[in-house]
């Protein structure tokens, strides 16, 4: 008897905009999908602005009109024999029907399905959806307003809804993003102990702050970092530790 294909259901899910919940969305999806071989679909529940609907036609642009990222990409496709991922416009109310609908209907069925959520926990549907997430990371900065309001939702989340088994969700993981060199060590020692404190669980690995994860691909690249179409280079991974952050969340999800 043939054994249905389960798939993955993952949100970078946060309280607070401006912290990655998107970039990070690209970036894992694309290195899944592009890299590592696996089946992804997108839903951008995002609203009003649909920043990865927006970013999928700007990459479209940006490698027709960059010859470097034209052979990159008709390389990666042909080897692939597989498409672009999917991002579909969604709603918080919504998503779960259709994806549902999605993955009824589909020939592929995808590995992971990525939620980008609205980064209010007031949006209609948001908690109900993401009770049916299966794993959600939640990036944090040394910013006492995000903290705060990241660490309050997580341990809702964490001791309401788990505990009571009123949800999907397997784990939560807070990990610290736009780390600063330049900001005190004990800063993030003692934020994270406040972390530890409340019972929840923050990943080993930090990512430093970098310029590149507020830059797209561009006319005259001949590399990319955040991308809808083609996964981040090796070196620019390295050098603000996401390399080191893809193996634990692998090690997360169990791949």
């Amino acid at each position: 008897m043939e054994t249905k294909k389960q798939t993955t259901i993952i949100a970078f899910s946060t309280q607070k905009g401006g912290v990655g919940k998107s970039t990070f969305t690209t970036i894992i999806a694309s290195i899944l999908h592009y890299r590592l071989g696996y089946n992804v679909a997108v839903f951008d529940c995002d609203f009003p602005q649909y920043s990865l609907m927006q970013m999928r036609e700007r990459d479209l642009k940006t490698v027709m009109q960059n010859e470097a990222l034209k052979k990159m990409a008709h390389k990666q496709f042909t080897s692939l024999k597989k498409k672009a991922y999917p991002i579909f416009q969604s709603g918080a109310e919504t998503v779960l029907e259709e994806l549902s609908e999605y993955q009824s209907t589909t020939e592929m069925i995808p590995d992971f399905i990525f939620l980008d959520l609205p980064g209010t926990v007031n949006t209609a549907g948001i908690l109900s959806t993401l009770a049916n997430v299966h794993y959600i990371f939640s990036p944090i900065t040394a910013d006492r307003v995000v903290l705060e309001s990241t660490l309050s939702f997580t341990d809702v989340l964490t001791n309401v809804l788990m505990k009571k088994k009123q949800t999907e969700i397997k784990s939560i993981h807070l990990f610290w993003n736009q780390v600063d060199g330049r900001e005190k060590t004990a800063l993030y020692e003692n934020y994270s102990k406040v972390i530890k404190d409340l019972g929840l669980h923050l990943m080993k690995t930090s990512i430093r702050d970098s310029k590149r994860f507020r830059k797209e691909g561009e006319t005259v690249a001949k590399t990319v970092f955040r991308s809808t179409l083609l996964p981040a280079d090796l070196k620019l991974m390295a050098v603000c530790g996401l390399d080191h952050f893809i193996d634990e969340f692998l090690n997360i999800i169990k791949l």
